[in-house]
């Protein structure tokens, strides 16, 4: 059977694809790797542009009712808790932006929140635990030490894996 290597990139549409174009570029740092303003009205993004032209895409267009669930989620991962405190920081000085959550799956650690038009986005950092999921146990990342965060994920590892 034919293989799937990794997932390449996801595109979503915008209302405002300006707006949405500033807060991944400006809030969440993503690289505009290309663009087409004008005739086709796409950006496309990437965290590492030598590794990959583009993980990410947002194209003008988006149609949809007001309680239509399109986008169950979005993550990214970033490679430090360090990192997740930075952007929770960031976040938090958004005016249309709202953090969900802060949790520990055991497997990471994940802050879920919603961009300016409403889709919820997860930035997370792995662990090298392996915990069964569903797992989400509130954290508070800017209250916890690293090690503290490290034991409660650890605590979670079935007993005699």
């Amino acid at each position: 059977m034919p293989k799937i290597d990794s997932l390449g990139h996801v595109g979503i549409y915008a209302d405002d694809l300006m707006k949405m174009r500033d807060f991944y570029s400006r809030v969440l740092g993503l690289t505009i790797s290309d663009e087409d303003l004008e005739e086709r009205g796409m950006t496309f993004f990437t965290a590492d542009k030598e590794r990959e032209h583009h993980e990410f895409v947002l194209m003008k267009g988006r149609v949809t009712r007001d309680d239509a669930k399109v986008i169950q989620q979005i993550s990214f991962i970033v490679p430090s808790l360090d990192d997740l405190r930075e952007f929770k920081t960031r976040l938090e000085a958004e005016p249309d932006v709202k953090i969900e959550r802060i949790v520990s799956h055991g497997i990471a650690f994940g802050m879920y929140f919603f961009d300016p038009e409403g889709n919820r986005l997860e930035l997370y950092v792995r662990t090298p635990y392996n915990v069964p999921q569903p797992l989400g146990d509130a954290i508070d990342i800017m209250a916890s030490t690293d090690e503290e965060l490290e034991a409660i994920a650890k605590a979670r590892i079935p007993a005699g894996a």
